[in-house]
C-alpha cells in the first residue's frame, strides 16, 4: 500500500497556512461553497447551546472546539428562555445570547445562528413559550395570522439585537449564516396548502430583514430562492440541494443521540461518525455541523419530551461536563485536518466520482496542478484493495481514505491514532462534604409538602381540566381534589378508575398513597380502594415531565387527568362517574409558593427523625464544594424522582428509574454499517441517569445549599458528590510502510504517538504500559503480543514523565525491529497527576 493514514506528514504545512476566521463584510454562496470575501470556503461547524452550560464554561468550550478544528459554532435561539412571559425578556446569565456570540468571535470563529424560532432540540415545547398557545385563534407553524405575527416579532427582535451589536458578517461580525424555521419539511404535508404558504411566508419574512448573510432552511427540499436548503441526519452524503446554484450543506450531523428516562443510553462510534463526515466532503459537501459538539445539560425544567433526561450529553466530542471525549474528539480533529488539506481542490471544482468495484467509490477533485482524492469502501463487512493512479490502497470495511495530493493517504476514518482516556466519577471523601451527603443524617432538615389543597390561589369547577392550559407550564404539578360522601355502599372490590394524558400520577385516598403511575403518556389505571362511610377525599397529583417538542400540531398534545374518573364495583353493582362532579384544583406546590428551592422560608425541621422513602418531602442540607477544579456531579442513587437546586439554581429533574428490560447493550459496538439510535446502547439494567451536573461556577468554596423536592420517596443520606477524573490516557499507533514523503517540507517522516494530560497543571506521572511490536488489548487492558521490543518502557518514560504532553516517533529507528516484515505498533498507557 502506498501512503499512510498518518496526518502528521502535513502538520507543519497545515500550521503554517492556518489562520483564524477574519471577519468579513461580504458573505454569499455559489454552487460549490459559502463565499467569504470572494473566497470559497470549506467549513466545519459544531453545535454548542449556550443555555445548556454555565456562561463561565463558554470560553473553554469554544477554545476546545477551535482546537478540535472547528471554524464555526452553531446555536439555536431559545424563544421560551428569552421571553418566558409575553413582552418580558431575559438575556442574562445562561440566556445571554450576545455574550455567547461575542465569546465565539473572541476566538476568531464564525457563528451559524439558527433563530427558528421553533427549535425542536429536545427542548421544552420545542422552544416556544407556553403563553403562545393561549393566544386566541392561534395555530402553530402554519398560515395563521396570530402565529405569524408573534413569530415575526420575536425573529425581528433577535435580528435587531445582532444588528445593534454589529454581529452579522455584513457588519464585520462573526455571524455568517442564519436559519429560519427548523425541519419543517418533515411535517409540512400535515398542514396541507397552508403549510406551503406558511413556509414561503417564513422565507420571505426572513430575507426581508436584510441581515446581509444567507439564510438556510434545513430539511426543506422546496425552500425558495435565495434560501439554501440543507440536510440533517446521521448521513448526508447523498443529499442534493434543490438548485444547482446552491452549495451542499449539512446542518445536523448527529454525533450521538439523546436519551430518555427508563431507557438505555445510545452512543455512536467515532469510526462511523468520521466515515459520515468524510463521505459528505467526498461527495461535494463544503459545510457540515455536528449536532452536538457539546450537548450539555437540561437545567431546570427545560427538557422536552416528555421523559427526556436532564443530561444532554449526546455522546458529543465534548462531553456534558466540557471534557474532551477521547478518542472521539482527537480522531475527528485528525479528520478535520485531513479535509482542510484538501480545501483548495474541494472548492475549485465538482468531484469526478467513479465506482471501480462493488461498494467502492473514488472521488477525485483535480484542476491544474491541484488534486485531492477520497477512496471509500462502503461495504459493511469486507475490506478491499483499490488500485488508484497506478498504486494499491488497502481500505477497511466502512471507511474512507483521504489523499490530499491524490497519492499519499493522510488518514483512514477507521484507523484511530489519537489518544483515548479512561474516565470515571470518584466519590468525594466525607471530610470534603459537610452534612449528610455520605452516611450521617446530621445537617439535613426537611419540610413535608402538604397533601392536596394547601394554597390560597385554588379554584373549583364541575368537571376535570387539562393540565397544561391550567398551569401555563409554570409548574410540573397540578392537584385534583374531590370530597365525596358514602353511606355504606362500597365493597372490598371497589375500584377507582383513572384515565389521564400523563405524564405521571400519584393517587391519595383519605390521606394515604394508593397508587403511583409514572412514565406513561396515557395512563389508564384501576386502583383498589377502601372507602369510609361518610366523607372521603380523593386527591390526585398529576405530574408533567417535559412538554412535547416535535411533530405536527404538537401544541395540541395535552397532559393531566382528563378522565373519565369513576368508582366501580359498588355493592349495588353500579358505577359512579366522578368526572363531572365539583373538583378543586391547585397549580403547583406549597413549597414552590414558599420559595423553598432557594432554601428560604418555611419551618425546616431538623430536630426529629429524618423521614426516608416518604413521598412529597422537601430536603435541605449545606455542603462544602469538592476540592480541586475537576467537573462536579451529584450521585442521586437512593432517590426516586424530583428536582434539585444548588444555591437556588435548578440542576434539573432527577429520576432514578431503571431501564426497560429489552436489553440490547454491548460493551463494544461494531461501527460498520448504517448507524441508528438503537444500534449501540449502554447502561442496561441501571438507572438511565444517576449523575447530575453541577457547574463549578455555581459553587462557593465552603458554604453551599442543596435543596431537593422528592416526589415519590427516597433516602437522601445515600447522596454523594463526585468529581470526574481521568484514570489513564492511552494511545496505540502503527508504523507506516513505506514511510511517506512529506512533499511540502521534503524528507521522510513517520507516524507519531502523542499523549497530553486532560487538565491544566497536570503532568504525566507514570507510564503503566509500553510496548512496540504486536501489543494486544485496549486502554486499561493492554498486554504484550508475540513480538515486542526490549527497552521500550524506559524510552517512553524518558520522553514523557514530568511533561504535560509528549510525542514519540513510531519507528524501528527508535525501538529496534523485533520482528522484521511485520507491521508493528506502539501502545502506551500513562497516568497524569
Amino acid at each position: 500500500m502506498r501512503g499512510t493514514q498518518n496526518i502528521v506528514l502535513f502538520l507543519l504545512w497545515f500550521l503554517s497556512i492556518y489562520v483564524t476566521a477574519s471577519f468579513c463584510a461580504n458573505v454569499t454562496y455559489d454552487s460549490r461553497a459559502l463565499v467569504i470575501d470572494g473566497k470559497r470556503r470549506v467549513l466545519i461547524s459544531g453545535a454548542i447551546h449556550y443555555p445548556r452550560s454555565a456562561p463561565q464554561m463558554w470560553p473553554d468550550l469554544i477554545q476546545k472546539s477551535k482546537a478540535g478544528g472547528l471554524d464555526v459554532i452553531e446555536t439555536y435561539v431559545f424563544w421560551n428562555l428569552h421571553e418566558p412571559v409575553q413582552g418580558q425578556f431575559n438575556f442574562e446569565g445562561r440566556a445571554d445570547l450576545l455574550k455567547f456570540v461575542k465569546a465565539v468571535a473572541a476566538e476568531g470563529l464564525y457563528v451559524l445562528l439558527r433563530i427558528g424560532p421553533y427549535v425542536c432540540a429536545e427542548w421544552n415545547y420545542g422552544g416556544f413559550p407556553f403563553w403562545l398557545h393561549l393566544i386566541p385563534g392561534i395555530e402553530f407553524r402554519t398560515d395563521n395570522e396570530p402565529f405569524k405575527a408573534e413569530m415575526q416579532r420575536f425573529t425581528t427582535k433577535i435580528v435587531d439585537m445582532m444588528k445593534q451589536e454589529k454581529l452579522f458578517a455584513s457588519q464585520g461580525g462573526p455571524i455568517i449564516l442564519s436559519q429560519i424555521e427548523n425541519e419543517y419539511g418533515n411535517i409540512d404535508s400535515a398542514f396541507g396548502p397552508a403549510g406551503k404558504s406558511y413556509m414561503k411566508w417564513a422565507a420571505s419574512m426572513a430575507t426581508s430583514l436584510d441581515i446581509g448573510v444567507p439564510w438556510v432552511m434545513c430539511q426543506q427540499s422546496d425552500a425558495p430562492d435565495p434560501i439554501i436548503n440543507t440536510c440533517n441526519g446521521f448521513y448526508c452524503d447523498q443529499f442534493t440541494p434543490n438548485s444547482n446554484t446552491k452549495p451542499k450543506f449539512w446542518t445536523e450531523n448527529w454525533s450521538g443521540w439523546f436519551f430518555t428516562y427508563g431507557n438505555a443510553v445510545p452512543y455512536r462510534p467515532v469510526e462511523d461518525l468520521a466515515f459520515a463526515v468524510a463521505r459528505f466532503y467526498q461527495r461535494g459537501g463544503t459545510l457540515q455541523n455536528y449536532y452536538m459538539y457539546h450537548g450539555g445539560t437540561n437545567f431546570g425544567r427545560t427538557t422536552g419530551g416528555p421523559y427526556i433526561s436532564t443530561s444532554y450529553d449526546y455522546d458529543a466530542p465534548l462531553d456534558e461536563y466540557g471534557t474532551l471525549r477521547q478518542p472521539k474528539w482527537g480522531h475527528l480533529k485528525d479528520v478535520h485536518k485531513a479535509i482542510k488539506l484538501c480545501e483548495k481542490a474541494l472548492v475549485a471544482i465538482d468531484p469526478t466520482i467513479t465506482s471501480p468495484a462493488s461498494n467502492i467509490e473514488v472521488a477525485v477533485y483535480k484542476t491544474g496542478d491541484v488534486c485531492a482524492a477520497f477512496l471509500a469502501n462502503i461495504d459493511a463487512t469486507s475490506d478491499a484493495t483499490v488500485n488508484f493512479e497506478g498504486s494499491s490502497y488497502q481500505l477497511p470495511a466502512w471507511s474512507v481514505s483521504i489523499l490530499p495530493d491524490c497519492k499519499n493517504v493522510v488518514l483512514n476514518t477507521a484507523q484511530i491514532n489519537s489518544e483515548s482516556w479512561i474516565s470515571s466519577f470518584t466519590t468525594e471523601s466525607s471530610k470534603e462534604v459537610v452534612g449528610s451527603l455520605k452516611d450521617s443524617i446530621t445537617g439535613w432538615s426537611w419540610i413535608d409538602e402538604p397533601l392536596g389543597i394547601s394554597k390560597n390561589n385554588t379554584f373549583s369547577k364541575h368537571g376535570l381540566v387539562e393540565q397544561l392550559r391550567t398551569t401555563g407550564d409554570t409548574s410540573d404539578y397540578l392537584w385534583y381534589s374531590l370530597s365525596i360522601d358514602f353511606v355504606d355502599d362500597t365493597s372490598a372490590q371497589t375500584v377507582l378508575h383513572i384515565q389521564s394524558l400523563g405524564h405521571a400520577l400519584h393517587a391519595f385516598i383519605n390521606g394515604k398513597l394508593a397508587r403511583s403511575e409514572t412514565g406513561n403518556a396515557n395512563i389508564n389505571v384501576d386502583i383498589p380502594v377502601t372507602l369510609l362511610t361518610g366523607k372521603n377525599t380523593i386527591e390526585l397529583l398529576s405530574v408533567a415531565v417535559g412538554l412535547q417538542n416535535y411533530g405536527a400540531f404538537f401544541e395540541e398534545t395535552g397532559a393531566g387527568i382528563t378522565g373519565p374518573v369513576t368508582l366501580k364495583g359498588l355493592k349495588n353493582g353500579s358505577t359512579i362517574d366522578l368526572s363531572s362532579q365539583e373538583w378543586t384544583f391547585q397549580v403547583g406546590l406549597k413549597g414552590e409558593e414558599l420559595d423553598l428551592p432557594n432554601g428560604s422560608s418555611g419551618q425546616w425541621n431538623s430536630q426529629s427523625t429524618l423521614p426516608k422513602d416518604k413521598p412529597l418531602t422537601w430536603y435541605k442540607t449545606n455542603f462544602a464544594a469538592p476540592s480541586g477544579t475537576n467537573p462536579v456531579a451529584i450521585d442521586f442513587t437512593g432517590m426516586g424522582k424530583g428536582e434539585a437546586w444548588v444555591n437556588g439554581q435548578s440542576i434539573g429533574r432527577y429520576w432514578l428509574r431503571d431501564v426497560s428490560t429489552h436489553g440490547g447493550c454491548t460493551d463494544s459496538c461494531n461501527y460498520r454499517g448504517a448507524y441508528s439510535s438503537s444500534k449501540c446502547l449502554k447502561n442496561c439494567g441501571k438507572p438511565s441517569q444517576s449523575l447530575y451536573h453541577v457547574p463549578r461556577s455555581w459553587l462557593q468554596p465552603d458554604s453551599n445549599t442543596l435543596v431537593l423536592f422528592e416526589e415519590s420517596g427516597g433516602n437522601p443520606t445515600w447522596i454523594t458528590f463526585a468529581t470526574k477524573r481521568i484514570g489513564s490516557l492511552c494511545s496505540n499507533v502503527a508504523e507506516s510502510h513505506p514511510p511517506p514523503v512529506d512533499k511540502w517540507n521534503s524528507g521522510t517522516v513517520g507516524p507519531v504517538l502523542s499523549l497530553e494530560c486532560p487538565y491544566p497543571n497536570q503532568v504525566i506521572s507514570s507510564i503503566n504500559f509500553a510496548s512496540f511490536g504486536t501489543p494486544r488489548g485496549t486502554c486499561g487492558n493492554f498486554e504484550h503480543g508475540d513480538c515486542s521490543s526490549d527497552g521500550v518502557l524506559p524510552i517512553v518514560q524518558k520522553a514523557c514523565i514530568g511533561l504535560s504532553n509528549c510525542s514519540i516517533g513510531v519507528s524501528i529507528n527508535t525501538f529496534g525491529d523485533p520482528c522484521p516484515n511485520v507491521v508493528k505498533s506502539l501502545a502506551v498507557e500513562a497516568a497524569c497527576a
